[in-house]
């Protein structure tokens, strides 16, 4: 016998934690039923509802009005965020929209409020089919989570067991306007070629493939929990300084560890996965790794290096213009390389020039007895390789007097000293 909706979501109302909640509204046949249905509750927590405009489609204003007005009429607030999606990481427009709307989730939860999502079972079979192309292990076929943090708050997938007929009767039962996202069509997109073609295909061949297949993931969660285990305590043992790990103590790990324990370390740094080729190639390059070379691997956005036996990740670094220079008097002034350079307090007298460096710069840094170029201080410093042409220096009449807010010369110091502040460089990673 099918559960409907409203029923479903009562039992798991009664087994949720009392926190207000916050629904995921996106105006779509999905999320509305789960508004609808939340909002009918006799006994309900505070609800509000979230919609992300994410400015993508010439009809995204329209259905951000869609929304407010769906809300009104089921006396339910609505707050309505508009995010600007960044093309430029190389990682697809469905996962450029994904990043700046969990973004947007995560800024907007309170302490304590639940963002409640209506992702359903056929969505979780689409995961898990997505994730088994990729290659992935465990943790990936487990498919997505009910619950994890979110924020100041915590996300919640309340009807991952629920088919997807159960949404559309329930929307069509209360006749509820809906919005039609054109994209959800789009067969170049992967998830939409799925639910089109792949799936319809399984379900005629194998009526309980849904099923089985949301069995399946349930096993691979528990396997995935049980790993998750031992791969934290491997992570807290191998993190270092900077965020980086241990690369050679990283590739020691059992495969099974391996995998999910870069994906963890590298969403914590607000960075992609890899993909298993991806990875593959990044295992190759740490046992490869030579004092005279720099490994690096990159995808969608994210860059990891291996320097000094250890694994660094960081955003992609764009190419940027080293010929650059700009007269500056203290005020922020934005770098091509990524960041900024201000000064700490007050404002300089006199103009002085920032650029980058060129190759054969040195410094004799204040209370130090010995002229040093450049490539020595960073190499004393530690001055990651990558970061080092990103670095201002600032000149006077051609002789360099400060290296960012890293060595000042003794004319740097009293020029500073005679403003009352000191150079401070944003790196803006």
């Amino acid at each position: 016998m099918s559960v409907s909706l409203a029923d479903h979501l009562d039992r798991s109302l009664r087994e949720a934690e009392d926190a207000p909640l916050v629904v995921a509204y996106s105006g779509g046949p999905d999320s509305t039923a789960l508004l609808h249905a939340l909002a009918s509750r006799t006994h309900r927590p505070m609800l509000r509802a979230l919609h992300v405009d994410h400015g993508l489609h010439a009809e995204s204003g329209a259905w951000a009005l869609h929304c407010r007005r769906f809300c009104e009429s089921l006396e339910v607030r609505c707050d309505v965020v508009r995010v600007a999606v960044d093309l430029t990481r190389g990682e697809g427009v469905e996962a450029a929209a994904r990043r700046a709307r969990y973004a947007a989730f995560t800024a907007s939860l309170q302490p304590g409020e639940q963002l409640v999502l209506a992702h359903h079972r056929d969505d979780q079979v689409e995961t898990i089919l997505l994730k088994l192309l990729r290659g992935a292990g465990p943790e990936g076929l487990a498919g997505m989570r009910e619950r994890r943090a979110l924020g100041a708050g915590t996300l919640w997938r309340p009807l991952l067991d629920l088919p997807r007929a159960a949404l559309l009767d329930h929307v069509a039962e209360y006749r509820l306007d809906v919005i039609h996202d054109p994209s959800n069509d789009d067969p170049r997109i992967a998830r939409a070629y799925l639910r089109a073609t792949i799936i319809p295909a399984l379900t005629a061949r194998w009526p309980q493939a849904a099923t089985s297949i949301a069995h399946g993931a349930r096993l691979c969660r528990e396997a995935a929990d049980n790993l998750r285990e031992a791969w934290m305590d491997a992570l807290l043992r191998l993190s270092g300084e900077n965020d980086t790990l241990d690369a050679n103590g990283w590739l020691a790990l059992p495969p099974a560890w391996r995998a999910p324990l870069l994906e963890h370390w590298l969403h914590e740094a607000g960075l992609s996965a890899p993909t298993t080729a991806q990875r593959e190639a990044l295992e190759r390059q740490v046992r490869e790794a030579a004092a005279e070379r720099l490994p690096l691997v990159g995808w969608d956005g994210t860059e990891v290096r291996v320097w000094k036996g250890r694994l660094w990740a960081m955003p992609r670094c764009d190419a940027f213009d080293g010929g650059w220079s700009a007269s500056w008097h203290g005020e922020p002034l934005a770098l091509p390389g990524g960041g900024m350079l201000s000064l700490s307090h007050g404002r300089l007298a006199h103009a002085v020039t920032v650029r980058y460096r060129r190759g054969g710069e040195a410094l004799r840094p204040h209370g130090d007895k010995h002229t040093r170029e450049l490539r020595d201080l960073f190499q004393q410093a530690a001055v990651p390789p990558w970061e080092r042409p990103r670095i201002p220096l600032v000149e006077i009449d051609g002789r360099l007097i400060a290296v960012a807010d890293k060595w000042l010369n003794d004319e740097g110091k009293s020029l500073f000293d005679a403003a009352g502040g000191r150079p401070v460089w944003h790196r803006g990673d």
